[in-house]
Formats: structure tokens, C-alpha cells, sequence
């Protein structure tokens, strides 16, 4: 069964970019936030907005917010 590859929104390359720049998962990012990874993960592909975490993420990772 093959599951369709999502692609990261430009703010989503910009995190994975951080989290790798910084040794972090996404598991520990979403702990901070308190959300799941889920939910990151759900943001970095743009089907979910995150306007709740978007400038929390932003100052985490010390990247700019997404326009």
C-alpha cells in the first residue's frame, strides 16, 4: 500500500531545516508547544493552519514567523 508523500509547506522546510540545525525532533518541539507531533507534523504540510503555535515555533527555533 503506498501512502502519498506530503509536501512541506515553505514555512514547513523552514522548521525542518531548524530542528535538524538544532538536533531536535519534532516530538520534543510538540512538547514544548504541548500539542502532539501529529499536529506539527500537520502544520509543516499546510492542512492545518497553526496560527496558535506559529509564533510560539518561530521564536523556539529563532526563525521568522510564516507571512
Amino acid at each position: 500500500m503506498k501512502t502519498k508523500q506530503q509536501k512541506l509547506t515553505p514555512f514547513g522546510k523552514k522548521v525542518r531545516k531548524r530542528l535538524i540545525d538544532k538536533g531536535m525532533t519534532q516530538v520534543e518541539l510538540a512538547a514544548l508547544l504541548g500539542c502532539n507531533k501529529q499536529y506539527i507534523h500537520k502544520i509543516l504540510v499546510g492542512e492545518r493552519s497553526g496560527k496558535k503555535y506559529i509564533e510560539e515555533i518561530s521564536k523556539i527555533l529563532d526563525i521568522e514567523a510564516a507571512a
